[in-house]
C-alpha cells in the first residue's frame, strides 16, 4: 500500500538511496535535510524535498505542517539524519558533545513528538529510528557518538510500549560498516580533536583499522532493504541490523562480558 514517508537526512549516504528507492516502491516520499541543493538529483525523481536542520524547532514545525497540508497524514517517519563525530571524551568539548546528543538523539525525539499526533488519528503508524551497531557497543575515541545511539535505543524501547496503544509502531535498525563519508567526518573530527592530545596515539592506530575496514563496507541497499522489511511485515520485528561486522559484534556484544569485550576492542588497535 502507499505510504507517506518522511525520511530526514536525505541529503547523502543511506538517506538519500531510501528516498530514491522507497519512490521506486510506490510510496509518496519526503526527504528533509538542511541542505537542498543536495537534493536536487531526488527531486527530480519524484522525491518531495524540504529544509529540515533537526536542531531547528521552527524547520521541525514547519516541514510537518506543510506534509500535513499537502497529504493529510503521515505514514511512516524516519529518523535518519545523524553524524559521526569521534575524539576521546576528555578532549571533546562540551558545545560539540551537546550538539552530537541534540543532532542524532534530541533532534529525532522531537521530529517524532510532531507527528506522533497525527499517526495516532489515524490510529497507525511507523516510526523507524536508524541507530547503529554503536547503539549496542561502545568504541573508545567515540564516547559521545555511542552516547547519541545509546540514547536512540532508550528511547525507541520506551516508546515502543508507549504507543502501542494507538496502533503505532516503532523500529529500530543498526547498521554495521556501510559506505558513506560518515567514517571521514567522524575521524576529521578526532583529528581536530585528539591528535595533539595524550590520546594522538589511539587516534593514529585508529584511522589506520578505519581505513582498511572501509572497503569492506556493504552499499547502503543492504539497509534500504531492512527498512522494507520493516514497512511491508505484517508483525515487524523491534530490530534489524545489516552491514558490515554487524552480526558479529552484536552476537559478542550479548554473549560476553564487558572485560572481554573490552579485550576485543582494544586488540584492534594495537
Amino acid at each position: 500500500m502507499k505510504k507517506v514517508i518522511l525520511i530526514t537526512g536525505a541529503s547523502a549516504g543511506m538517506g538519500k538511496e531510501m528516498a530514491k528507492e522507497l519512490l521506486k516502491d510506490g510510496h509518496i516520499v519526503y526527504g528533509a535535510a538542511r541542505r537542498l541543493e543536495k537534493m536536487d538529483d531526488i527531486k527530480k525523481l519524484g522525491v518531495n524535498v524540504l529544509a529540515m536542520d533537526v536542531t531547528d524547532e521552527d524547520a521541525m514545525v514547519a516541514g510537518v505542517d506543510a506534509i500535513i497540508k499537502a497529504e493529510g497524514e503521515i505514514d511512516i517517519l524516519i529518523n535518519n539524519a545523524g553524524f559521526g563525530s569521534y575524539g576521546a571524551i576528555e578532549d571533546v568539548s562540551m558545545a560539540d558533545a551537546r550538539y552530537q546528543l541534540e543532532v542524532n538523539a534530541i533532534g529525532a525525539a522531537r521530529l517524532t513528538q510532531l507527528v506522533l499526533p497525527h499517526m495516532s488519528s489515524h490510529s497507525s503508524g511507523l516510526v523507524i529510528n536508524i541507530s547503529s551497531i554503536g547503539g549496542k557497543v561502545s568504541m573508545p575515541l567515540g564516547g559521545w557518538y555511542h552516547a547519541s545511539k545509546f540514547a536512540l535505543e532508550a528511547l525507541s524501547d520506551a516508546l515502543r510500549n508507549e504507543v502501542k496503544q494507538f496502533g503505532i509502531d516503532v523500529v529500530v535498525i543498526e547498521p554495521g560498516g556501510v559506505k558513506s563519508d560518515w567514517s571521514e567526518i567522524a575521524s576529521s573530527h578526532m583529528a581536530k580533536a585528539s591528535s595533539d592530545s595524550a590520546y594522538s596515539d589511539l587516534a593514529t592506530q585508529f584511522d589506520v583499522i578505519r581505513k582498511k575496514a572501509e572497503v569492506k563496507n556493504a552499499d547502503p541497499i543492504v539497509i534500504v532493504n531492512l527498512v522494507r522489511k520493516a514497512i511491508a511485515a505484517k508483525k515487524s520485528k523491534t530490530r534489524y541490523h545489516g552491514g558490515y561486522m554487524a552480526g558479529l559484534v552484536l552476537f559478542l556484544r550479548k554473549l560476553l562480558p564487558d572485560r572481554a569485550m573490552d579485550k576485543i576492542l582494544m586488540s584492534q588497535l594495537k
